[in-house]
């Protein structure tokens, strides 16, 4: 089959299309991605061996500024340049997984008359997605209740394709090398994102950490030189390589809500403590961490809040190996190791409009 798939603009739309992608080519399918200009997709993507087309769109500024005014038109010109590209490439399927850069692509197909298939990583659908869902084929979802924003005769409940690596972790000794920790002492993962946190940074910058606990903290890109300069004696990190072996050794762990981060702590089972960011759509991340703090697989605490509290909840946390041990058990039972094959199945199904639905 000849794929088309997008999304971009965070990790949170390009690992699990990537995910996705992966297996598609281990099948011998012919996948090209379509992402936004300028955006983390047209670097991540290469870097994982497929070809990628940029398009002009750009996302809607939530505050006042001229450069809304060029939107329309940079979608207008997206919309022709994903025709072209529709036309060149004569997909079979177009997948998008969510963000402002999937909507040019998805909706030239739609037009043409292409099978469509939309991802939606996060309990609170995207704008963009809700846009395109009407007539899209089918709509792959993670949490429960979605037909709030979804046609229900649409839906197909797959979670979010994750990262192959983070299914079979490294063992805590290898870990505690990687990072040079000491075996006796409790863990904590605080991760900031790649770009990083000032919230969460604040938070680590300053809390004083109790002599029998240890941070691996990433810090972000942005914010790295001003940590260093800080709090060097913590050890901040622009970027965590080894994410698996960070998880691995975690014995508890502080962290955004964003949708690919909850759906990998369901599969690997880690005590969390959610700080949702305030800064984004429908504050959904809000929503994605009380999934699990409802079902006891987490707690969560505002971001108004958090350098106050957080870190101590943190380590209060991790000093209770009881409660540790029921909250990872709560979100394995949550997990879903097979959602990227589950989607590859809904995206291949030769039936169409009739799709054999994962089991």
């Amino acid at each position: 089959m000849k794929i088309i798939i997008s999304g971009g603009g965070t990790a949170g739309h390009i690992n699990p299309a990537l995910a996705v992608a992966e297996l598609l080519r281990e099948r011998g399918d012919e996948v090209l991605f379509v992402g936004a200009e300028g955006k983390m997709e047209m670097e991540r993507v290469p870097h994982a061996g497929f070809s990628i087309i940029g398009l002009p769109v750009v996302g809607i500024q939530r505050r006042l500024t001229l450069k809304n005014l060029a939107v329309p038109f940079k979608l207008l010109r997206s919309l022709s340049k994903a025709g072209n590209i529709i036309k060149n490439f004569k997909p079979d399927v177009v997948v998008g997984f969510g963000g402002y850069a999937s909507a040019p692509i998805v909706r030239a197909a739609q037009k043409r008359g292409i099978k469509t298939v939309i991802q939606e990583q996060n309990s609170y659908a995207g704008l963009t997605n809700r846009a395109l869902a009407k007539k899209a084929y089918r709509i792959c979802v993670a949490y429960e209740g979605m037909e709030r924003f979804f046609p229900a005769e649409k839906i197909v409940i797959t979670g979010n394709p994750l990262r192959s690596v983070l299914t079979n972790l490294p063992s805590r000794e290898q870990a505690l090398k990687i990072f040079d920790l000491e075996p006796a002492k409790r863990t904590i993962l605080v991760v900031g994102g790649s770009l990083g946190t000032r919230t969460l940074n604040e938070m680590v910058v300053q809390n004083e950490i109790p002599s029998n606990v240890q941070l691996i903290w990433q810090c972000g890109r942005y914010y790295y030189d001003e940590m260093v300069e800080r709090a060097a004696h913590k050890i901040p990190l622009a970027y965590i390589e080894r994410m698996d072996c960070a998880y691995s050794v975690a014995d508890v762990v502080i962290t955004r809500a964003g949708a690919s981060t909850v759906s990998e702590l369901q599969l690997i089972g880690k005590p969390t403590v959610f700080v949702p960011s305030p800064n984004v759509a429908e504050d959904h991340q809000t929503h994605n961490a009380m999934s699990l703090v409802k079902r006891g697989a987490a707690v969560l605490v505002k971001d108004s809040e958090a350098i106050n509290s957080a870190m101590q909840m943190a380590v209060e946390l991790a000093g209770d190996t009881e409660r540790c041990l029921e909250m990872a058990a709560a979100q394995r039972a949550m997990g879903r190791m097979d959602a990227a094959s589950d989607v590859v199945k809904v995206i291949s199904a030769q039936n169409y409009p009739n799709c054999l639905m994962p089991s």
